[in-house]
């Protein structure tokens, strides 16, 4: 019938997904679409945070993703959790800046999904313990590229997206069981 070949379809449809990688001082981001099982990588890059007081430096954030946002029109995001870093204040700092990324996604009503560092690197590469390099030549391979430019932050970003679209198609592949 009409409506079973339009729920096939449907679940064969493109997603956008943002990966963010938030921090005080460089938030990395990365935009990637999923079509029938195929990776491609859009946009990514950096935000180099600017501000003269900790709450402009916020603003930065939220203002650079929601222009992302509104220019490359993601369905969902992926946003790395907080880690305890063993000073507070910098833990503190970090998890702001978090604030700062999802509310410029709850601006656009995106649902946004945390990932722990370790399940991104466990996704990808196979172990929760793998360098960033290894995790940027993964990101690379999966998104069919020789290599991504810009700093590691740009590629934990599309990491956390790559992360997101697998785990997606996992979740809905158990739905259909």
């Amino acid at each position: 019938s009409f409506r079973e070949s339009s729920m096939i379809s449907s679940s064969d449809s493109a997603v956008t997904v943002l990966g963010i990688d938030p921090g005080s001082n460089v938030t990395g981001w990365g935009v990637v679409r999923e079509s029938s099982g195929r990776l491609e990588l859009l946009a990514n890059g950096v935000l180099h945070v600017k501000g003269n007081s900790f709450p402009d430096r916020l603003a930065f954030i939220y203002h650079g993703l929601h222009d992302i946002i509104e220019e490359f029109r993601p369905q969902e995001a992926g946003v790395e959790q907080v880690f305890a870093a063993k000073n507070v204040m910098s833990t503190i700092k970090l998890a702001q800046a978090r604030g700062a990324a999802i509310a410029a996604c709850a601006s656009f009503r995106l649902s946004v999904q945390d990932y722990e560092p370790t399940l991104v690197k466990k996704t990808l590469v196979g172990t929760g313990r793998a360098d960033k390099e290894q995790v940027a030549f993964m990101v690379a391979r999966l998104l069919g590229r020789a290599h991504i430019d810009g700093p590691l932050d740009t590629t934990d970003a599309l990491a956390i997206a790559v992360c997101h679209l697998t785990l997606r198609r996992f979740r809905r592949l158990e739905s259909l069981a």
